[in-house]
């Protein structure tokens, strides 16, 4: 299934603007208030998962760890996947102190209470200078076993084609650029796939036969498309998540920056098929340079009885 009920999410403890990443992420704001930004994340943060929990979605939280620091542990979508098939895989990470979020224990508590089969580790290419930061780098298709991805200085083609390989995923590849033709760091600031939508910003793709195969994969999905212009993408519009309520009920979560930016239509459009939930976390978002669905590692590993 495409959506789950079951999310990981990682708490704060050191938020806060990432020298180590702003090279390649455009969504950073250098000059971003700094006065209290831990704080602020925390409040954001708790006040996202409160939602989250209200609305019927199994938030499992674990604390970031003071040592070593790691001001953007709290998106850990980029270091590692959950899959229904029982397999984890950990990602290659650009920056350096980015590598340090990826922890163990997280994974050895989780086995409390959901299968893992196997963990296949992919940082080993972080000695080559190859990147794929996991759920960023890809926006994946689980139904149809699509995985969409951008080329960026933090998504290496060959690194993608290993993951579609073991994962059994076919890779539609391409390039796209930001108003100023920058690429784009990531994919799922760009586009969201949902179960009967899809949410996407094409005019970030340029070449027209990269653009033509875009379409015909999310059409051939039978998913409507959504589409988003580049400014409602600078507000987060791309980075929605769909997740599920443990009644079943549709959910798409985004951050009220991305809920603002939207028309009249696109709201009505993405009612009809889910119910929008958005939380406030301007914070997290010009700091980080990320937004809600970077905050969301959703478990899709089969649950113990």
């Amino acid at each position: 299934m495409q959506t789950t009920s079951n999310i990981l999410m990682i708490r704060p403890v050191a938020f806060g603007f990432n020298e180590q990443t702003a090279g390649s992420n455009a969504f950073q704001n250098k000059n971003a208030e700094q006065t209290d930004v831990q704080q602020k994340a925390l409040q954001e943060f708790d006040g996202f998962v409160q939602l989250l929990r209200d609305n019927g979605v199994n938030v499992i939280t674990v604390n970031d760890t003071a040592e070593p620091h790691t001001p953007d542990s709290i998106f850990p979508n980029n270091w590692v996947s959950f899959h229904n098939d029982g397999n984890v895989y950990l990602y290659p990470m650009q920056a350096e102190n980015r590598r340090l979020e990826r922890r163990e224990d997280i994974i050895r508590d989780l086995q409390q209470n959901f299968t893992i089969e196997h963990i296949t580790d992919l940082s080993r290419f972080e000695v080559e200078n190859k990147f794929l930061e996991g759920t960023g780098s890809m926006v994946l298709d689980r139904d149809n076993k699509i995985a969409y991805a951008c080329l960026s200085p933090r998504t290496d083609e060959g690194v993608l084609r290993t993951f579609c390989e073991q994962a059994g995923y076919k890779p539609v590849l391409f390039n796209a650029f930001d108003a100023s033709g920058q690429p784009i760091y990531h994919t799922n600031v760009l586009m969201a796939v949902a179960t009967q939508y899809v949410v996407i910003c094409l005019d970030t793709i340029t070449d027209d036969e990269q653009l033509e195969a875009v379409i015909d994969a999310i059409e051939s999905s039978g998913k409507e498309i959504i589409n988003i212009s580049l400014d409602q993408m600078n507000h987060f519009a791309g980075n929605m998540l769909e997740v599920q309520n443990e009644a079943g009920e549709s959910l798409i979560v985004m951050s009220a920056s991305a809920w603002n930016s939207l028309d009249d239509e696109q709201r009505e459009i993405l009612s009809g098929y889910s119910k929008p939930v958005y939380a406030d976390i301007s914070t997290i978002e010009t700091n980080g340079g990320g937004s809600a669905r970077c905050m969301m590692a959703e478990v899709h590993l089969p649950k113990k009885n």
